[in-house]
């Protein structure tokens, strides 16, 4: 997921590397068969987890219990060897890739793991070096960066999930292991791409990554679950399945592709959203939230009242409000912090002009990349002396930058601005705009808005930025 980082995506340039031994030269994968299908997001779930369903999936597995299919299709091999393999490292190591920001080089020994990293610029010598004679993993964060396959998968599964999803690809020579026993705090898949990976998978599996501490295999027992991988294969486990992985002998090397995504998506990650909005709006029409605490609270000996029962009431009468519906929920950090740092669609070039003609009152239109944006109902951002005017904002991901997705990296002062802000309209325009985003297609005329001028700048400004369509 994310990584602090506040580096700036470097610009490509040529490499005095030296080269892989010739058995692990570049090879041209691009015409491996797709195996997917990417003719809109279920499919391409459903296409990554067959020939089980995606209702048995999420009804038996998902956050549940871990799941291993293993293929014996030799073109699903082959397309999961197109994703990623040793051999990429070389060209990729002119990308001006750095150590810890872009490859890790770590292996366990004695059950601790040692971290093999330089300083500065990725070598594909010192690689290649440290994968021979130390036996180390290789671990390249985040390759859907550099390699379109992988975009293309990534951004169909963000659209899926409504959550970021990023990718790790770990490379392990044979009779060696990068990481000791541990779990993540994300929901994973992993995609098996050369050769063998063996899989040891432990209960107890904590409980959707609570906190919690892997200091030696003593204290988690035995594995549960012994699985060995082979190309073409897929595992699944849920987030706090603690697990290792190594490269059994006889395998020259093993490959595998990380997909993780849910982290910090939880009901509790929701409520810290939405809790500010709902109890202060809450508090504007039940007056007992606005009747003065108790003297003293502060400094910790108060009498009489009890406090605790106090605020269970005021929680409970919010949460009455919210059952019947009377009290809306706004999501807007979240969908924020999705929208701006998920990977745009793929291909993206083709999308940052407006196509086709500008829209008339008559015209039938349609949004595009509805996957693609949010609205969110929040304070204007405008500095005014009058009370907090609610607006409506839609955020999309049409512009975002493919080379630092789940980089953690910061954008410039204007970029940052422009990507936050997104398009803002009054809130009478809402009712407008969740009818194009229910709506298949419905003409400029029908749209919800007071007057012809109205109907016309909201169509005009989706339009100019690609999110709408005439049919």
């Amino acid at each position: 997921m994310p990584k602090k980082s506040k580096a700036k995506t470097a610009k490509r340039q040529s490499s005095d590397d030296e080269q892989l031994p010739a058995k692990q030269s570049r090879a041209n994968h691009s015409e491996a068969p797709s195996p997917l299908s990417f003719s809109s997001p279920e499919s391409l779930f459903e296409s990554l987890i067959q020939p089980l369903g995606s209702e048995h999936f999420f009804r038996d597995y998902w956050e549940k219990k871990p799941l291993h299919l293993q293929r014996s299709d030799p073109s699903t091999a082959s397309y999961y060897q197109s994703l990623f393999q040793l051999s990429d490292l070389q060209s990729l190591c002119s990308h001006h890739l750095e150590y810890c920001r872009d490859v890790n080089v770590v292996r366990c020994v004695n059950g601790k793991k040692k971290v093999l990293n330089k300083q500065g610029r990725v070598k594909n010598g010192d690689l290649n070096k440290n994968f021979v004679q130390n036996k180390a993993t290789i671990q390249f964060h985040q390759p859907q960066r550099f390699k379109d396959e992988l975009w293309r998968i990534q951004e169909k599964l963000e659209c899926f999930f409504g959550g970021l999803v990023g990718s790790n690809v770990y490379i392990t020579p044979q009779e060696s292991q990068g990481l000791p026993a541990h779990y993540d705090d994300v929901e994973v898949f992993i995609l098996q791409l050369e050769g063998q990976k063996r899989w040891l998978l432990y209960t107890p599996t904590v409980p959707l990554a609570a906190e919690y501490s892997v200091e030696s295999e003593e204290r988690i027992g035995s594995p549960t679950h012994e699985i060995i991988m082979k190309a073409g294969d897929l595992l699944y486990f849920p987030r706090g399945t603690i697990h290792q992985a190594s490269t059994p002998a006889g395998v020259d090397h093993s490959t595998h592709l990380t997909l993780s995504t849910y982290q910090r998506m939880s009901w509790g990650d929701l409520l810290l959203d939405v809790f500010p909005s709902l109890l202060s709006d809450r508090s504007k029409t039940e007056v007992s939230l606005r009747e003065g605490m108790p003297r003293r609270l502060l400094l910790g000996n108060s009498e009489g009242l009890d406090t605790c029962r106090q605020l269970a009431a005021g929680l409970r009468s919010l949460a009455d409000e919210m059952e019947r519906g009377k009290q809306e929920v706004r999501s807007t950090h979240m969908k924020r912090d999705f929208i701006t740092n998920r990977l745009p669609p793929f291909c993206q070039q083709e999308l940052l002009t407006p196509a086709g003609k500008i829209p008339a009152l008559e015209d039938t239109v349609c949004l595009s990349f509805k996957d693609h944006m949010v609205i969110t109902v929040e304070p204007s951002q405008e500095n005014t002396d009058e009370a907090t005017e609610l607006v409506v904002f839609v955020l999309h991901s049409l512009k975002n930058q493919r080379e630092s997705h789940m980089m953690g990296e910061s954008f410039d002062e204007d970029e940052e601005e422009d990507v936050s802000r997104g398009l803002q309209f009054p809130l009478s325009h809402l009712q407008a705009l969740q009818q194009l985003q229910q709506a298949e297609q419905l003409t400029v005329a029908q749209l919800q808005l007071p007057t012809q001028e109205d109907k016309l700048s909201l169509v005009l400004a989706l339009w100019s930025e690609s999110l709408l369509v005439v049919k």
